[in-house]
């Protein structure tokens, strides 16, 4: 399938798997999940023990460069090719051993807001958990800091600890002004667009689109949201047909309903259903990772990060906005 190149993209969305090897040093208080505006002169950390230890220069060393298969409970492997991360990701791990922060550097020529998805590992390499870091307006050319708190995981019984290193296994970017809103102030378009995690099972995927009215005056909707998908590198997705109805990928999704008009009042909200298998057969496997959607024509664009696997099926099935039931 053909992918054309988008004339601005972000760089590439890696997935990383390098594990900083670190020893706990001390408690650290700073959470670090959040999605406020990023500040160019973040601490390190509010811990004492960390303090504001964390300098540019401080890198630690991180090994492994393949995709990480770890899930909590689970040993997570090191790795081979040795390394830190490079500046073109534009994420690295820096800060003495103990008190671990990611620092973000936008190499692009737009404002970006990243997701950076880690796994916290005890000394044995045990995936105690995975947490989440959201990173907002990140302007161009600079370059901010966020805390990696070793507590959040807390400690499991027998041989797997407590939390001492973070394996990074995910990072995704998007257009600041396209960034999804589940919470916090309503944007300026006076509605909130997300996606859910959604449901697999046997192949078939269904990831839910969200639209809820934040603003002060009603929001119509009528039909189905508009979608363009994007590839890790930020680049558009060619050869996909984006079908109309869940039915044309499978029956039973809730995603097949008849098109018809909403009017949503301040508060309510209506939601719409992406449906596909990720079927492999021959041909090169198509992932999409980045969906940019247009809830009608004419709204403002939001980028979602629902991870379509697509396979090699070719298909991607979307419904037609619906209203909620608590809306009704």
């Amino acid at each position: 399938m053909r992918r054309a190149p988008l004339p601005l993209a972000l760089p590439a969305a890696v997935a990383l798997a390098g594990a900083l090897l670190l020893t706990a040093c001390g408690t650290q208080r700073t959470g670090a999940q959040g999605s406020g505006p990023a500040s160019p002169h973040a601490s390190a950390t509010s811990g004492e023990s960390c303090g504001a230890s964390a300098t540019p220069g401080g890198r630690t060393t991180t090994d492994g460069a393949g995709p990480d298969t770890s899930t909590p409970g689970q040993a997570a492997p090191d790795g081979s090719s040795g390394g830190t991360a490079t500046a073109r990701e534009g994420v690295e791990l820096v800060g003495p051993a103990g008190c671990p922060v990611l620092e973000i550097t936008n190499h692009t020529a737009g404002t970006a807001t990243y997701t950076v998805t880690y796994f916290l590992l005890s000394d044995t390499g045990t995936a105690l958990t995975s947490a989440q870091t959201t990173v907002a307006s990140v302007e161009p050319g600079r370059t901010v800091r966020r805390a990696v708190s070793l507590t959040d995981a807390g400690t499991l019984p027998g041989d797997a600890g407590k939390p001492t290193k973070v394996r990074i296994i995910k990072i995704r970017s998007v257009p600041s002004a396209e960034a999804p809103s589940e919470t916090g102030p309503c944007p300026a378009s006076g509605v909130r667009v997300y996606a859910d995690r959604g449901d697999a099972a046997m192949g078939l995927r269904v990831v839910g689109l969200h639209l809820v009215n934040c603003g002060t005056h009603t929001y119509h909707l009528d039909g189905y949201p508009q979608l363009q998908l994007f590839d890790e590198e930020h680049k558009p997705v060619e050869g996909v047909r984006i079908l109309h109805g869940g039915e044309a990928i499978a029956l039973g999704t809730g995603a097949d309903d008849t098109p018809r008009p909403l009017a949503l009042r301040p508060g309510e909200g209506a939601h719409a259903g992406l449906v596909w298998r990720n079927t492999t057969e021959m041909g090169e496997p198509v992932n999409a990772p980045y969906v940019r959607v247009v809830a009608k024509p004419g709204a403002a664009a939001v980028t979602v990060t629902p991870e379509l696997d697509l396979g090699t099926t070719g298909k991607l099935g979307v419904g037609a906005w619906q209203r909620d039931d608590a809306s009704r």
